[in-house]
């Protein structure tokens, strides 16, 4: 019986001497709210507890950057910064369960803010990362290597823990919005999209805008004291509907509870153009959706057995699409067909990590 060693740096250095001192393969481990995500993770010889990673370095609120190490909880970052009225402005379901600054990097996670602010990869400006044999890598800021004139915190973005190590991460912040209102519309995902259409392509300036299978779309706008009431009462009077739906009984809790999922069915995410995510969505045997209008990024519920045809249509549809989670003992594909540019993907997995020490199943069977 093979014994798997858990190794828990704190800083840096220890990480690189993890690394370096461990032999054979190794799997990168954050909080554990994604540990299901994409391919099931082969056996390995060590498994990197990134958590003791953890704290700001520097917090530069004239600058409005931070940077933290990638094992620290978004939620504890968040809370440290509010004092400064400032955030990460990034709201993806899982942060409330604990993940980690570096696992949301690696998954490519995002949540209904990504309408205006964009996903984890808009919101890094540098990156310090360790190697499959051993070098330390900067990216971003302050440069002091780079690794064959590679964006590293792009690479590392929807990597899986396949590539490198995040050590460490440098974060560009907003101003945390002074009042926030959400108008709930009851309606089809036809009707929403009609209406997905007039929010985005008129003056309103939505910060969300995420339609549920409950039969809801949801608008969440965001302003001063002074300009919410009248922002949000020209958006009921576009649509023509909308309900003002109070602080703490707006949507976004039962939003994130389909997000999440259920145990018995297999949760996908999907990304397509916008304009063709309505009629993907439409024929997909869902039993649970969350749909981004705005961005094309929906999370939906299936049958196990209904996975390969759904990542097939995605394809179809010039997206791409992954498993984030599986009914136990459940064998549905993580991956869809392999985008045009896997050989590309394959080439980086060569150079970074030749001797494939990183994240082995991943991205089965891709690579």
């Amino acid at each position: 019986m093979t014994t798997t060693t858990t190794l828990r740096p704190t800083d840096l250095r220890s990480l690189r001497d993890a690394v370096l001192d461990t032999a054979g393969t190794i799997a990168i481990a954050g909080a554990g709210t994604a540990a299901d995500w994409a391919g099931p993770l082969a056996p390995v010889d060590a498994v990197l507890d990134t958590t003791g990673l953890r704290g700001v370095i520097t917090h530069n609120p004239g600058d409005m950057t931070v940077s933290v190490r990638a094992g620290t909880p978004l939620r504890e970052l968040q809370r440290e910064l509010a004092p400064h009225g400032q955030h990460v402005s990034f709201d993806a379901a899982r942060v409330a369960d604990g993940a980690t600054v570096g696992g949301l990097i690696a998954t490519a996670d995002a949540g209904p803010a990504a309408l205006v602010h964009g996903s984890m990869r808009d919101l890094v400006i540098g990156v310090t990362i360790v190697l499959a044999d051993g070098t330390v890598a900067r990216s971003g800021g302050h440069v002091i290597k780079n690794v064959a004139g590679y964006d590293l915190a792009k690479l590392l973005h929807g990597s899986y823990g396949t590539l490198g190590v995040l050590a460490e991460v440098v974060l560009r912040l907003h101003p945390v919005p002074r009042r926030t209102a959400t108008i709930a519309v009851g309606c089809s995902l036809e009707e929403a999209a009609a209406h997905a259409a007039t929010v985005l392509g008129g003056p309103y300036e939505p910060a969300a805008l995420e339609w549920t299978s409950d039969g809801t779309l949801l608008i969440r706008v965001e302003g001063t004291e002074g300009a919410i009431d009248a922002r949000r009462a020209r958006l009921r009077a576009a649509l023509g509907t909308g309900e003002v739906r109070p602080p703490g009984d707006d949507g976004w809790e039962r939003h994130a509870e389909l997000v999440r999922g259920t145990s018995d069915l297999a949760v996908l995410r999907i990304g397509v153009r916008p304009s063709r995510l309505p009629a993907v969505l439409a024929d997909l045997p869902a039993r649970s959706v969350t749909a981004g209008l705005g961005t094309g990024v929906a999370t939906v519920g299936l049958p196990p057995e209904a996975v390969a045809g759904a990542h097939e249509r995605v394809h179809t549809a010039g997206g791409t699409s992954v498993l984030r989670s599986r009914p136990a003992e459940a064998e549905v594909p993580a991956w869809g067909p392999p985008p045009s540019a896997i050989a590309v993907l394959r080439a980086v997995k060569a150079e970074l990590d030749p001797q494939n020490r990183f994240g082995r199943g991943r991205f089965d069977p891709w690579m």
